[in-house]
């Protein structure tokens, strides 16, 4: 019977969550308030799931908070701009730098964790570059959202955040065997960037010599190139960039919490940057919404797994699940998962496949040995890369409205490298031991 209503309650979350009908807080709370009833539980019980839900989620929510804040004002102050700016120049009139420019570019971007972000600075910056160059802007997506979904196992970018939710882990402990998976992801895209940018180099040339017109419209582009100089600090550049340097340092060697260590970082950075404490509260309040909305959401996910735990749902779907599928494929189910992850994207949101999905896998993992952060890296590896490439995915629709794009030729263009290079990024996993098989 708790199989069952913890099914059904999954579905119903998915369905929520797929729908868009209400907000991942609603998904995630009301089903499994309701299920937990139904399975003979009080409000007494309810607030035994909550506490221990919320215990196990609370270091992951307090990091995004500040991890946001810190990283938006690195973003007001123009940390990135130079670099961006440089990378730029250097590249004009040569096709495939440009190509290799656009991956550097995004990963640098994507360094705040937030995808429309990302986009903003990378499609402001190079969509003129391509237009230009006679290049084809569906190549910049791509670009872009590949360099942006592998930078984005950050542990304030938002999957691995999830998974830590799940797994009551610490989300940097969580994260360093992922660097080198990342290292290999951006090297990956780099020599997808040659690879594309030789091939788009032959295509510019085949149609100058044809006078074949693009075959793109960019009219529907709504770019916006205003940017709020008064934020900006130039001549603070240097001692925004070692603050920066020193709190990835931190978080990296594992010598503070995450959390505090980007705690910290806000509480140097406002005052370095902003003298009054109008201006100090403006930042804060500035990104504060982005900061809330994902800890909400991470805290609403510690409800649904304190009360999909407390009553045994998970227990009893796993144990379920492994007397219906076959042995051979239930040891094997988190690669399987992870191969599929792509696919997935366009199936499931993010809060769906990490909140709903991700527990179920671990359950059956752990039932044929499996240690549960094979499982997680395994879903995340195989579902992150394609993170840009779904319609589901909010920054995708704002990198489509701001170059004039549309969503189906965009899925066209980009959907089987992405999926190509998340199954090439799985494979690697497996080979330097950061996935059990």
């Amino acid at each position: 019977m708790l199989s069952i209503i913890g099914i059904i309650t999954i579905l119903v979350i998915v369905a929520l969550l797929i729908s868009g009908r209400v907000s991942p807080i609603v998904a995630m709370v009301i089903p499994p308030v309701i299920a937990m009833f139904i399975a003979g539980y009080s409000f007494d019980d309810l607030g035994v799931f909550f506490g221990d839900g919320i215990n196990s989620v609370i270091s992951v929510a307090v990091m995004f908070i500040f991890a946001i804040i810190f990283f938006g004002i690195m973003q007001d102050v123009g940390l990135f701009e130079p670099v961006i700016n440089k990378m730029v120049a250097l590249s004009k009139g040569n096709v495939v730098l440009v190509a290799i420019v656009t991956v550097i570019v995004a990963a640098i971007a994507q360094l705040d964790g937030s995808g429309a972000s990302t986009f903003l600075i990378s499609i402001t910056a190079l969509l003129p570059l391509y237009v230009r160059l006679g290049m084809n802007p569906y190549l910049l997506l791509l670009l872009v959202a590949g360099s942006a979904a592998i930078m984005n196992m950050i542990p304030w970018g938002g999957p691995l955040g999830r998974v830590a939710s799940v797994l009551n882990a610490d989300v940097t402990d969580l994260w360093h065997p992922l660097i080198k998976i990342q290292v290999i992801g951006i090297v990956l895209m780099l020599l997808l960037a040659i690879f594309m940018g030789f091939r788009e180099k032959r295509l510019i040339a085949k149609r100058a010599q044809t006078g074949q017109p693009l075959n793109f419209d960019l009219s529907n582009s709504v770019l916006n190139n205003e940017v709020d100089e008064s934020l900006k600090r130039p001549k603070l550049i240097w001692a925004n960039a070692i603050l920066a340097i020193v709190v990835l340092a931190v978080l990296m060697s594992g010598l503070l919490p995450a959390g505090l260590a980007f705690l910290i970082g806000v509480a140097i950075a406002l005052p370095l940057n902003y003298r009054t404490p109008k201006e100090q509260m403006g930042r804060i309040q500035a990104h504060a919404s982005n900061a809330l909305t994902m800890a909400s959401i991470i805290i609403a996910a510690g409800l649904f797994l304190g009360i999909l735990n407390g009553t045994g749902m998970l227990t009893a779907i796993a144990n379920n699940a492994v007397n219906i599928l076959p042995s051979f494929l239930a040891q094997y189910l988190h690669i399987i998962i992870g191969v599929f992850g792509v696919p997935f994207d366009l199936l499931l949101s993010t809060d769906a496949y990490y909140f709903a999905l991700f527990p179920v896998v671990d359950q059956i993992g752990l039932t044929y040995g499996i240690d549960s952060l094979s499982t997680g890296y395994a879903m995340i590896i195989g579902n992150i890369v394609g993170t840009f490439v779904s319609p589901l995915a909010p920054a995708v629709w704002l990198a489509l409205g701001l170059s004039g794009l549309e969503m189906g030729k965009h899925l066209k263009f980009s959907f089987f490298w992405m999926w190509g290079l998340s199954i090439t990024l799985l494979i690697f996993a497996v080979l330097l031991g950061v996935i059990q098989v």
